[in-house]
């Protein structure tokens, strides 16, 4: 079995690396890695193949950053020269960024079959860009591997057939338990000035959060006022960064005096950061999901979300952008206010060998 798999974007790396060391130990699986490089940077890209053990990719395809049109049009006219070349017999795509939907309609316009692992997550907001990517993705995928039952639930609802959708658990926390023991070593912390106290670990990088100077000057508001309880560890996405440096004024930091700014970070000083914060700020799917695993407090800034599980299960709670809340929310979990939480079922690292046992059957 001839198989490509596609990474392009930050959150696509923690999702290949178990399913590439998994499939490694099956001589009847030749397996290749496509780079689409939609995030080309150091930060962003090579240190997390360092951390996270992947190989060197096979094909680089080095399309760079442009809009969400002309960046999928790049990577898909790049990437049917791969399938042209490669003819592999499936494609595998993960998660939801442009190079996911991008490398799935080129494989389906060629007939070669698709899979995709992270299917049916919905935030039911179309004004995402990823939202898009998800519906489009599942539509054109002929294995569909899903982390949690309201995920079937959609594919259902949505015309998929019950024979395409495999329920298999989540390769995020498959990648968490695979980094742990080198997270436990880092000395992030201390380079920080971090140790010995609490802290709460903040990310943001939607453009509904900081493409518009007002909300994100007030988002900044409420966290420097957070760090006034607290300090804060904040990785600066390049994208944030920038917006942070547009905003008016002779000192556009200023909201974040007492606040801890790092470049991003690599896998494995920030997971050392987050299984160690007193709770998480942030408007990221992944940490939703990886918090409520690790049973921390999770505020996400955002209206809704595609991961329901981690609210109705986890530790996560919907916040919203408006700093009353953010303030309100990180001052109840400072106050002791915890409730019960569970880890959702097959969230155990197994999911990779779930998938690979799939794939080898149904191709076998």
């Amino acid at each position: 079995m001839k198989v490509v798999n596609v990474v392009g974007a930050r959150p696509n790396f923690m999702k290949i690396a178990p399913l590439v060391a998994e499939m490694q130990k099956f001589p009847d699986i030749h397996a290749s890695l496509v780079h689409t490089g939609q995030h080309y940077d150091f930060e962003m890209s090579q240190v997390f193949f360092q951390d996270l053990d992947i190989p060197k990719p096979d094909i680089y395809l080095a399309v760079g950053s442009a809009s969400h049109a002309v960046q999928t049009a790049n990577v898909m006219t790049a990437f049917d020269k791969v399938l042209e070349q490669e003819r592999p017999d499936l494609v595998v795509v993960v998660g939801d960024v442009n190079s996911t939907l991008a490398c799935a309609l080129v494989a389906a316009k060629r007939c070669i079959p698709v899979a995709h692992v992270e299917a049916g997550l919905r935030s039911f907001d179309r004004t995402m860009p990823e939202e898009v990517n998800r519906l489009l993705t599942d539509q054109v995928s002929d294995l569909l591997f899903v982390t949690s039952a309201d995920a079937i639930d959609n594919l259902l609802k949505e015309g998929i057939a019950r024979s395409k959708i495999h329920f298999v658990g989540n390769v995020m926390i498959d990648s968490l338990c695979r980094s742990r023991e080198k997270a436990l070593k880092s000395d992030v912390r201390e380079r920080m000035g971090l140790n010995g106290q609490p802290f709460a670990l903040v990310t943001l990088h939607r453009p509904s959060n900081v493409d518009d100077p007002v909300r994100l000057r007030k988002i900044l508001e409420a966290i420097r006022e957070v760090s006034r309880h607290l300090k804060i560890a904040f990785p600066v996405h390049p994208r944030t960064a920038e917006r942070i440096r547009s905003l008016e004024g002779s000192n556009s930091t200023r909201e974040l005096d007492g606040i801890i700014l790092t470049p991003p970070l690599g896998r494995v000083d920030f997971l050392s950061l987050l299984m160690n914060a007193a709770f998480v700020m942030t408007d990221s799917g992944g940490l939703q999901e990886e918090t409520t695993y690790l049973r921390i407090p999770c505020l996400t800034l955002r209206e809704n979300t595609e991961r329901p599980v981690t609210v109705t299960l986890g530790t996560n709670t919907i916040i919203g952008n408006d700093p009353a809340q953010i303030v309100g929310g990180a001052m109840k979990i400072l106050d002791g206010e915890r409730r019960q939480t569970e880890i959702p079922e097959l969230w155990d690292g197994h999911a990779a060998e779930r998938i690979v046992e799939v794939l080898r059957r149904e191709f076998r």
